[in-house]
């Protein structure tokens, strides 16, 4: 038998939802690395997992009102970021109150329409696609708007790469030299509300936090610059998705008898084992005692970075 045949199904490679499925895992793979960089970096990660929970709203209210689900999930997300901000996000303090404030208020929400969505919608497995994702059933018609989404969230963060790394690493730095921190921090939750959404769209609004949190945070300790903490997170997305796209379609060969798992549980197990390896690897390189990673390094912030930053 072939390496071919023995890793990959009959069908797989002329499967048209495998194809939609391979090109929006990749994109939205790429976007989350990205704004997940600096999301780890900024220690926004509670941040990004409260819009995971404002997307299930968006989500679950586009799908009771008869919306696409992808609008929902960015257009919860870009509100409830909006929102976030506007309570306060610039101290960690006020950050993390105005985020349990706007969770809060989310979920209860979409408690409701999940609910709703259950028990008068006709549309069977709602709440399992808002929660979970199910790639494979993503229209087609969907690629240009995820196209589209993705480079303006990558556009964004090129434009204001330079204030958003400074303000990142020194927020007081960043005030003296005159970067405004509330159109900066406001401009990222946008981003990273969009990005929320987009994922939500391949492995579910519950799950996107892994995508979003997991290539980053493991590209952050193997790396020692923000801009090729990016790039490895990027190519350990893509590799991510794609292997569990992979996995899940053989598992409908697997057992005959039953139905093939999901894709979003092979994303997030494998995103969660790499991130497992990587810490081994990491502790072993770096030899310190405990084997503990000093916050600059495992950020991947040298002593230079700030004035290169800001040069």
């Amino acid at each position: 038998m072939s390496l071919r045949r023995l890793l990959f199904e009959p069908g797989f490679f002329s499967s048209a939802p495998v194809h939609t499925a391979v090109l929006i895992g990749a994109v939205t793979a790429v976007v989350s690395a990205v704004v997940g960089v600096f999301t780890v970096v900024r220690s926004q990660s509670f941040a990004g997992h409260a819009l995971t929970d404002i997307a299930t709203t968006g989500g679950s209210g586009a799908v009771y009102f008869g919306v696409s689900p992808l609008a929902g999930f960015i257009g919860g997300g870009v509100a409830g970021g909006g929102m976030m901000d506007l309570i306060g996000v610039q101290r960690v303090r006020s950050r993390d109150l105005a985020t349990g404030i706007v969770l809060g208020a989310a979920t209860g929400l979409a408690a409701l329409f999940l609910y709703l969505d259950a028990t008068q919608s006709a549309t069977t497995g709602v709440t399992q696609q808002i929660l979970f994702g199910s790639i494979f059933t993503v229209s087609s018609s969907t690629i240009p708007i995820v196209a589209i989404c993705s480079a303006v969230v990558l556009l964004l963060i090129g434009v204001i790469y330079r204030p958003l790394l400074l303000s990142s690493i020194s927020p007081d730095l960043a005030s003296v030299r005159g970067v405004g921190l509330r159109v900066v921090g406001l401009l990222f939750m946008l981003a990273l509300a969009v990005a929320v959404g987009l994922s939500s769209i391949a492995i579910g609004s519950i799950l996107s936090t892994a995508l979003l949190i997991g290539p980053a945070a493991t590209a952050l300790r193997l790396t020692r610059s923000i801009r090729g903490a990016m790039v490895v997170a990027c190519l350990l997305g893509i590799a991510t998705t794609w292997l569990g796209v992979l996995l899940a379609y053989d598992s409908d060969y697997w057992d005959p008898s039953s139905q093939g798992l999901p894709v979003s549980f092979f994303i997030v197990a494998i995103a969660f084992l790499i991130y497992l390896l990587s810490g081994l690897a990491a502790r072993r390189h770096v030899g310190r005692r405990n084997g503990d990673i000093p916050a600059k390094e495992a950020c991947g912030l040298e002593d230079d970075t700030t004035s290169k930053a800001v040069a």
